[in-house]
């Protein structure tokens, strides 16, 4: 007896865990804020440039840990040369290691913006994804404040055109000097502590999420979530924590050059009116990254919003950054100063759709072409008439499925929602005329005709024009389309 033959098992098809498949509307209304935002920073002076994906993983900064797979918070791989890879975690460590590797050809101070994804091998959560898209802008070189100032205020630009009302956005500034200081005072200073610190400098990260008395258990010994998952904490004393927590909330004086970098700041502001409306100096803003030398800045979103539980919360964060002067310095062994901001694009986009400021451009599907004849010279001359409608700036495809069901073809028009169908079988073309039908006019009307009868009658939205006519008549029915689109 022969042995059965197993099937080959069928492939599933699965998404990895924390990333997402984009949608025509979505990419277009990305595409759409991005042109806002570039416009912004265009206007400010900032030119664009762009660094790959992937970068060597010790250029991606003394934050990243230093193991055998250095993979904690990084995707990585390692070369066919053995040198370990990682997709970048942000855009600001590549623009560093861009610089430095071009420091004798970059105009100084260098002042450049860049759009594109990036990548945390982090625990994925409802909107926490594993890629984002960021849109950064830096000036390199600038040692001065005055740097900062204008890359906090260039922000709250971005807000305003995008169509972010004042009242509904803030841009908070504080300076990591101040924060250097609070670490000494707790005994964390030194190099001995940087992981120290940045435990540290997370958890205050969480205060909008967690509270103060969330925020008191990860200084502490750790914290445990909803799912019971334990986060580690900082292992402050209860005095240290404290006094953590007391910089945040403005009550911990430090006499320092923070403090008048701070001030020097927001008598830029008042100079240029950018009022506490707009942006204000905030000591619980810290920013988790390591790297941070100076001030830092968050914009931050102020309107209510309902979460996955059901929660009426502020929408919070959606970008920030501030001044590091010692990415550039790892490589050319002197100080580089540098600073500036990332916009988190998938986190705007949502918050201008809860504002009613996004997706409400419609985009047009194609005008279709069908197709009754199926042969050679038919198929050409059915493409011409796309080309033609095409070079007169009109969207419009041919029929490209099974062409021998003709009702398939109105069926796949309806779903695709095209405006208008064109016909043209051979009566027609040797008459040297087409028919145009209204399918969004056609759907209305069908809905009001109760028989066969007053259907064949009617023939509704379908009108027939010479051939030479077909483009003039295919704009003059799309715009009466818009019209009634717009009055409705």
């Amino acid at each position: 007896m022969m042995a059965k033959v197993k099937k080959p098992q069928k492939l599933k098809a699965r998404l990895p865990r924390g990333f997402v498949d984009r949608t025509a509307d979505d990419i277009r209304a990305v595409d759409d804020m991005i042109a806002k935002i570039k416009a912004v920073y265009e206007h400010h002076g900032f030119d664009p440039i762009e660094t790959p994906a992937f970068e060597y993983t010790d250029c991606l900064g003394k934050f990243l840990p230093d193991t055998d797979r250095p993979n904690a918070g990084v995707f990585s791989l390692q070369d066919d040369d053995e040198q370990w890879m990682s997709l970048r975690y942000d855009l600001t460590a590549p623009l560093a290691r861009h610089v430095a590797e071009n420091i004798n050809e970059v105009q100084m101070p260098f002042r450049t913006y860049r759009a594109g994804y990036v990548y945390r091998n982090e625990k994925p959560g409802p909107g926490r994804f594993r890629q984002f898209m960021q849109f950064d802008a830096d000036t390199v070189g600038a040692p001065g404040v005055q740097a900062d100032a204008e890359m906090c205020m260039m922000m709250a630009d971005t807000m305003e055109a995008l169509g972010i009302a004042r009242g509904d956005y803030v841009i908070r500034v504080n300076n990591r000097k101040l924060l250097d200081g609070v670490m000494e005072e707790i005994g964390f200073g030194g190099e001995d502590h940087a992981e120290d610190r940045l435990t540290v400098l997370r958890a205050v990260d969480k205060l909008d999420k967690f509270g103060p008395e969330g925020v008191k258990l990860l200084l502490g010994a750790g914290r445990k979530d909803e799912s019971g998952d334990f986060t580690k904490g900082a292992g402050l004393s209860d005095e240290n924590a404290q006094k953590v927590l007391a910089f945040t909330e403005g009550k911990l004086d430090l006499d320092h050059d923070g403090q008048r970098e701070l001030d020097t700041m927001q008598a830029i502001f008042d100079a240029c009116g950018y009022g506490k409306d707009r942006i204000k100096i905030d000591p619980s803003v810290v920013r988790g990254l390591e790297y941070y030398t100076g001030p830092v800045y968050e914009a931050e979103l102020l309107f209510d919003v309902t979460n996955e539980k059901g929660e009426v919360v502020q929408f919070g964060s959606v970008g920030g950054g501030g001044r590091y002067d010692g990415l550039v310095k790892r490589y050319v062994g002197r100080e580089v100063p540098a600073t500036g901001f990332s916009m988190g694009v998938s986190r705007l986009m949502t918050a201008l759709k809860n504002l009613g400021k996004l997706g409400n451009e419609t985009v047009v599907a194609p005008v279709l072409v069908t197709v009754m004849d199926g042969d050679v010279d038919s198929l050409g001359h059915y493409q011409k008439m796309v080309q033609e409608l095409r070079t007169a700036g009109v969207r419009a495809e041919l029929y490209q499925g099974n062409w021998k069901k003709f009702g398939n073809q109105l069926k796949y028009a309806d779903k695709r929602g095209c405006p208008l169908a064109i016909i043209q079988g051979s009566d027609e073309k040797e008459a040297g005329i087409v028919q145009i039908k209204d399918l969004i006019e056609g759907k209305r009307l069908s809905a009001e005709i109760e028989d066969n009868a007053a259907w064949r009658e009617s023939r509704p939205a379908q009108v027939e024009v010479p051939l030479t006519e077909m483009v003039a008549t295919v704009i003059k029915m799309l715009a009466d389309q818009a019209t009634d689109r717009a009055a409705n």
